[in-house]
């Protein structure tokens, strides 16, 4: 009769667990890397997938000249590698402390046979990298050096405030040439939109990996992006208005 129930057991168990990719890297030892340390390199044959338990990397490609291209930053909760087939794509280094989980690919594959309720998780998060490869076409493609700047400055608050930090806080661990090197800019030019936003009331920039948003509407109109959030705020005080 034990016999019958255990397994019973075992599979309640697991339908309890938390239904993310990360979880299948949960038995995986953790692996630590400091600021400037590489991950793992361009062209390398990808075996690996990485799951970022703590602190940030940005992911690079080196172009034929010499030059930098930045293609993205991950922090935790990312897994790094799912839509690499034979080889890297890119490099990954550590912006500061980086703690994370590897696995072999061949391993990953075999316990997502074992659990189909994260298959559809998966298809969504290959999903969430063909938008982002989208997105940023349209932001090299097509927006001003200022809306290339807002609309990353949007997305890290988003980013910032899922990991915990306070609404109207953008936590910053690169530096401005990381992202002058992702928006396609120069240094300079990342240095002067922001010192302009600041003078006009829209953001303070008084700490160094942070920057606060005193402004978020005005931040979305210069990034030429439409905010629910915004919209509410918006809508809220138009009814405030009307009483």
């Amino acid at each position: 009769m034990l016999a019958n129930i255990r397994p019973l057991f075992q599979e309640a168990a697991a339908i309890r667990e938390p239904c993310t990719l990360a979880t299948l890297f949960d038995r995986s030892p953790l692996e630590h890397a400091t600021a400037g340390q590489i991950v793992f390199f361009e062209g390398d044959r990808a075996l690996h997938l990485f799951a970022i338990r703590e602190g940030n990397l940005r992911v690079c490609r080196q172009l034929h000249d010499g030059r930098r291209v930045i293609t993205g930053f991950l922090t935790k909760g990312d897994i790094v590698g799912v839509s690499f087939k034979n080889r890297y794509l890119y490099s990954a280094e550590a912006l500061d402390d980086v703690h994370f989980q590897r696995q072999t690919k061949v391993a990953f594959d075999q316990q997502l046979l074992a659990r189909p309720d994260l298959r559809p998780i998966l298809l969504s998060q290959l999903c969430d990298e063909v938008a982002a490869a989208q997105d940023q076409m349209v932001l090299l493609s097509c927006k001003s050096a200022e809306e290339r700047l807002c609309s990353f400055l949007l997305a890290q608050l988003h980013k910032s405030t899922s990991l915990g930090f306070a609404r109207d806080v953008i936590s910053l661990p690169m530096t401005r040439l990381d992202i002058a090197d992702y928006l396609g800019l120069t240094i300079e030019t990342v240095s002067r939109t922001v010192t302009k936003l600041a003078g006009q009331g829209i953001l303070s920039t008084g700490r160094r990996h942070e920057i606060r948003v005193l402004k978020k509407s005005a931040l979305v109109l210069r990034a030429g992006e439409g905010d629910a959030d915004v919209d509410n705020e918006l809508n809220d005080t138009l009814r405030c208005c009307r009483h």
